[in-house]
């Protein structure tokens, strides 16, 4: 994920010195954008407590000068925006950070939410293209193609009623979002679980809300072994941390979850967890 005001790194720091409990963190610290972020309705102004989230940059040199600062700062991957204004990245933009980037051994995640942004993307060879909720059948077998990786974060009806919208328009959003995941599925492109959390809902954490986008998945039709390779294995190896995480074997980090139920069967016990080990140390809810 990405933090304003490399936030992220610091917690990163806390949690690897011991200092808070924490997950292994894989960021990218600000997001790079073109002017103005990903949001319609909010200025671009430095003195609103949103804008430090982005790092804006338009020309050649500010999008260099942004992906060095951020690997500066420790991000381990580079996360851009492609769209969300009348104006976007073009693919030619998009392949210049791919190869700053590349150049210091970092992949890029491009945030898209159009067919035309996930087409930039998709074309200038991005690692993965993150929600793609406007993905056509020529941008997935390009995307197969291009060995781009979709990462799924498809709301589910409850978070997009907690969103605001009615229910008759949450669900058939949320049954657009799983038919495109379905094709995904079905065309080939490598799939990986992905949450974006933004709604609160009354007496529900937001891991507890997370973990219900498995039901997505089940929905478009893929099977409990994939749904956890997805957020596994596959997860692993787009954050290229494959070598010590994401699957479980002699010399791996003994990170697992214990859950009441086997989840090859019941892809729901994922809901329901008994302790979480990281690094061989346990945690569990008091």
């Amino acid at each position: 994920g990405n933090s304003g005001d490399h936030l992220d790194t610091d917690l990163d720091k806390a949690i690897r010195f011991g200092l808070v409990p924490g997950p292994t963190m894989v960021f990218s610290g600000r997001i790079i954008a073109p002017f103005g972020g990903q949001f319609w309705d909010t200025p671009a102004d430095p003195l609103l407590l949103d804008n430090p989230e982005y790092r804006f940059a338009d020309s050649r040199d500010e999008m260099q000068k942004a992906v060095r600062e951020n690997i500066y700062w420790g991000a381990r991957v580079i996360k851009i925006v492609v769209d969300g204004q009348d104006y976007a990245y073009s693919a030619d933009d998009i392949r210049f950070i791919v190869a700053e980037a590349a150049r210091a051994g970092r992949k890029v995640a491009a945030h898209v939410q159009t067919e035309r942004g996930a087409r930039a993307a998709i074309e200038a060879g991005v690692a993965s293209i993150e929600h793609g909720w406007v993905l056509t059948d020529e941008d997935l077998a390009l995307a197969k193609k291009n060995s781009v990786v979709l990462v799924s974060t498809d709301f589910t009806v409850a978070e997009l009623i907690a969103d605001g919208m009615e229910p008759d328009a949450a669900k058939r959003t949320h049954e657009k979002y799983v038919a495109r995941l379905k094709r995904a599925w079905d065309a080939g492109v490598e799939v990986v679980f992905g949450t974006d959390v933004m709604a609160d809902v009354k007496g529900r954490s937001r891991g507890e809300l997370a973990i219900e986008y498995v039901d997505s998945f089940r929905e478009a039709g893929i099977g409990p072994s994939n749904i956890l390779q997805s957020m596994t294995t596959r997860a692993a190896t787009l954050l290229d941390v494959n070598k010590v995480r994401g699957s479980i074997r002699v010399g791996m980090a003994a990170d697992l979850v214990a859950t009441p139920v086997n989840p090859l069967r019941d892809i729901d016990g994922l809901k329901k967890i008994n302790f979480v080990m990281k690094d061989g140390q346990l945690y569990r809810t008091p």
